[in-house]
């Protein structure tokens, strides 16, 4: 993984597929079962976090459709 900062409030980061993969089962075993002290709003950001990213994967075209080779 690599980050970079950008601006003060944004980084850019670099993942292998299996770091993200890690990163978003977490956060969707977090918003599925987070004890109940976890406060509501941090799971409605992970929530809407995971929506973004259920979207932006899902806009992702297949990679032999780009001409990339695996």
């Amino acid at each position: 993984m690599e980050l970079e900062r950008i601006r003060p409030t944004v980084l850019r980061g670099t993942f292998h597929v299996y770091e993200l993969a890690a990163l978003i089962a977490a956060a969707r075993f977090v918003t599925e079962s987070a004890p109940p002290d976890v406060p509501a709003e941090s799971l409605d950001q992970l929530r809407q976090l995971l929506a973004e990213y259920d979207q932006q994967i899902r806009h992702q075209a297949a990679p032999q459709a780009q001409g990339w080779q695996a």
